[in-house]
């Protein structure tokens, strides 16, 4: 590797709607049954906590969590597939997690499809822990898959 580069970072900043064209692009790149325009905007008009991340001034990934009373619920949390499996993600969550934390959140809750073992796998990492199933949550090709409930306790 050239001495000269450094590695790529993610910066953060608040979801604009002016970034709702490029989130959908993500959305439907990297899910089957990905969220619409309508969810995202809901989200923001809600005034949920909502952040993009952005790789060299490109828009790679994004979070929504809401909060209150000390819990926090992450509704959605992406990094798009060109910008997957180099810590990204990570970097995402843990941004996410630094957030909720500042707002006194004291325990985390999200919901993640079990056939999706690298977030599984990445959210274990971080120290989220499994613990209940939510049977027919997600629309799949075949029918229904449950989600996976996971905790984190800040």
């Amino acid at each position: 590797m050239n001495a000269l580069l450094k590695p790529l970072e993610m910066a953060f900043r608040p979801m604009r709607p002016e970034d709702l064209d490029a989130l959908i692009k993500i959305e439907r790149a990297s899910y089957p049954y990905p969220w619409t325009l309508v969810n995202f905007r809901d989200c923001l008009d809600s005034g949920y906590s909502s952040w993009v991340g952005e790789v060299e001034g490109a828009l790679a990934g994004y979070w929504i969590l809401t909060m209150a009373v000390g819990e926090g619920h992450i509704l959605n949390c992406c990094i798009a597939p060109a910008w997957q499996c180099r810590g990204f993600g990570r970097a995402l969550v843990e941004n996410l997690i630094d957030t909720a934390r500042h707002h006194g959140t004291e325990t985390l809750y999200l919901e993640v499809r079990p056939s999706n073992t690298r977030a599984v796998n990445l959210y274990e990492r971080l120290g989220f822990d499994g613990i209940a199933l939510r049977r027919n949550y997600y629309p799949a090709d075949q029918g229904r898959e449950d989600a996976l409930v996971m905790r984190m306790i800040l």
